[in-house]
């Protein structure tokens, strides 16, 4: 991200107060619930809000642009602070663990590199404090608020209940070409038409956000079916998450979709995921020695959507590639790599360009450890189909949102949706891989007292072979003292 006289670094946007009256009374009503409701129902106003009526509302005090979204997680932030309902583990029930390691300096490098890349102005400076409080803010919030499986239960349900509004208000638009969110919300009422067809966006940024938002917890609430949780807000929110999908008519969403529902396929085979991977990785090999093109230029065959610009994925990948040199240290703008390359449809090339290589790196690691604690936590709980199912249902939905990763980068409230997920991963698999710690530790403890039960012996006769023998008829050289 570039910034200077072209670029102004700070104020673009309104330079006035942008909050509809009713958003007012929500966040005003939404920090009093935040901060005195008992934990577990904080979940239900903070996603809310969010979520339905926090795109495009803003507070410009000081020259500063106060979103709804960082109120709301700033309130959240002063709960977790002076928190009283701590548990053993500390304030995050599940316990610190790699993947949130990982998470926060993912965060920081970013900020800290954007801010390099810019050279150091004040408005860069505030600009990645306020990705700082979305991204890292947002997800300590949720770490503290999602702490059992009760909490994921809860977290499903509001989810439902969000997408299913979302839905039929994007069916509406879809069908009448009026978003009725944007009467409220910073989203144009008109929507978007691509190739003579509406593409609905609802309460996001961008229709292939909206899209991906609800398909990327489709599995979650496979899961809420499957466990007999609550039936009826499962059918609910894939019915909504579905027509989220359809009405915004893009490439990226229904492709995370048929990746969920191919991830959730192959629970014959899970025993075998590893052959599997690397006979895709083989094939990839080989694809990309027999092609005249690289191998990441399949996505441009990728054509679902009328007017998809799966092209213009493959060439931002293959220009990310050929200018490694140019963003590997902190990052560099995209804008001079091509016509419309600034635009980061892609969040492995976001990153790139945001934070260099650490940065990618640190990405790609919390989606790799996240795979890892649920494969580990599958293969610890083999034998119990309810729960092997739980695991292999958040391994599709991170799936869904890895397959989403190449089609877009999040931007708006999405990542708060990410943030959860991952709470939810780390949460669900935490117990399982507790338990397997103990039992080590207390496999390790026995053998190591086995072991010291052998060697005693050993060490008593050793002991007595280095003492002077003495014979009978040899008077001893050692006198007792009288």
């Amino acid at each position: 991200m570039q910034y200077g006289p072209d670029r102004p670094a700070f104020g673009v946007g309104a330079t006035s107060t942008t909050v509809h009256p009713l958003i007012l009374v929500a966040t005003a009503l939404t920090v009093l619930l935040v901060l005195f409701l008992p934990r577990r129902r904080v979940v239900y106003p903070f996603l809310l809000l969010i979520f339905l009526g926090s795109i495009g509302q803003q507070f410009y005090i000081a020259g500063i642009h106060w979103f709804v979204l960082r109120i709301v997680i700033l309130a959240g932030l002063v709960r977790v602070a002076f928190a009283t309902d701590k548990t053993p583990q500390g304030r995050f029930g599940s316990g610190w663990n790699s993947v949130d390691t990982v998470y926060v300096l993912w965060a920081i490098f970013r900020a800290v590199t954007s801010i390099l890349q810019a050279g150091g102005v004040g408005g860069a400076i505030i600009y990645q404090t306020g990705f700082l409080l979305d991204a890292l803010g947002g997800y300590l919030v949720l770490r503290f608020l999602i702490r059992d499986e009760e909490d994921i239960v809860r977290v499903i349900k509001v989810f439902a209940f969000i997408f299913l509004t979302i839905g039929v208000s994007m069916l509406n638009e879809k069908l009448r070409s009026q978003n009725i969110f944007g009467y409220v919300v910073g989203v144009p009422i008109v929507p978007d038409i691509r190739e003579g067809s509406v593409r609905a966006q609802g309460a996001s940024a961008h229709p292939i956000l909206a899209g991906v938002l609800g398909v990327t917890s489709v599995p979650l609430f496979w899961w809420l079916w499957q466990s007999g949780k609550s039936k009826i807000m499962a059918v609910l929110g894939t019915i909504g998450s579905t027509l989220m999908m359809l009405a915004s008519s893009s490439s990226t969403p229904l492709l995370a979709y048929l990746g969920a529902i191919a991830a959730v396929c192959f629970w014959p085979m899970r025993k075998s995921m590893r052959a599997f991977r690397w006979g895709v990785v083989s094939v990839m090999v080989a694809l990309h020695l027999v092609m005249k093109a690289p191998v990441w230029f399949l996505i441009a065959r990728v054509d679902l959507v009328a007017g998809n610009s799966g092209y213009h994925r493959a060439m931002l990948i293959d220009q990310c590639i050929r200018h490694f040199w140019d963003w590997w240290l902190i990052g560099t703008s995209t804008g001079s790599w091509g016509w419309d390359m600034w635009d980061l449809s892609n969040q492995f090339v976001a990153e790139a360009d945001t934070g260099g290589l650490v940065t990618v790196i640190c990405f790609i690691l919390v989606i790799s450890r996240g795979f890892s604690r649920v494969g580990r936590a599958r293969k610890i709980i083999e034998g119990d189909t309810k729960q092997e199912w739980f695991m292999w249902l958040i391994g599709a939905t991170l799936f869904a949102h890895c397959v989403s990763f190449f089609g877009v980068s999040y931007f708006d409230h999405t990542k708060i949706a990410w943030s959860a997920f991952l709470s939810i991963l780390i949460v669900a698999t935490a117990p399982i891989l507790q338990q397997e710690t103990a039992v080590k530790e207390e496999t390790s403890r026995l053998f190591r007292g086995a072991k010291l039960a052998v060697a005693s012996p050993a060490v008593e006769s050793s002991s007595r072979s280095r003492l002077p023998r003495l014979e009978n008829d040899e008077p001893s050289k050692i006198a007792p003292r009288r």
